[in-house]
C-alpha cells in the first residue's frame, strides 16, 4: 500500500528564507535516498509560520528504509545539521496517509 508522509513545520517566522533553503536541498536527497518528493508548500498570505512537505513511498517498509538511507546520507546530515544550527524549525508533525482516490 502506498503511503505518504504529511510533514508539518512550525517555523521561526524570521527564517523562513533559510527554511526554504533547506527545503530546496532535499530536491536531490530525498530521491536519492528512496522517497517521492511531492513537494514542498511555504506560508504566502495569512499565516506566517507553517509549512509543509510531502514525501511518497512504495509502503511503510520503503519508508523505513528510506529514514536509515538517510542517516547515512551525507547531504541528508549535513541539511538536518543546518536547520539544527540554525533553529529554523521549532516544532515538526508527521502524519501518514493513504490515498483515498487520485487526481489527474
Amino acid at each position: 500500500m502506498a503511503i505518504t508522509v504529511f510533514i508539518r513545520y512550525r517555523l521561526d517566522p524570521f527564517k523562513r528564507s533559510a527554511f526554504e533553503e533547506y527545503a530546496r536541498r532535499w530536491l536531490t536527497i530525498i530521491p536519492a535516498c528512496g522517497g517521492t518528493l511531492v513537494g514542498y508548500w511555504m506560508p504566502h498570505e495569512g499565516t506566517n509560520n507553517i509549512a509543509y512537505g510531502l514525501i511518497s513511498f512504495e509502503s511503510l517498509a520503503a519508508y523505513e528504509a528510506y529514514r536509515e538511507r538517510l542517516k547515512r546520507d551525507p547531504d541528508g546530515v549535513a541539511n538536518f545539521r543546518s536547520a539544527e544550527e540554525q533553529r529554523l524549525i521549532l516544532a515538526e508533525e508527521r502524519t501518514f496517509l493513504r490515498p483515498v482516490t487520485r487526481g489527474g
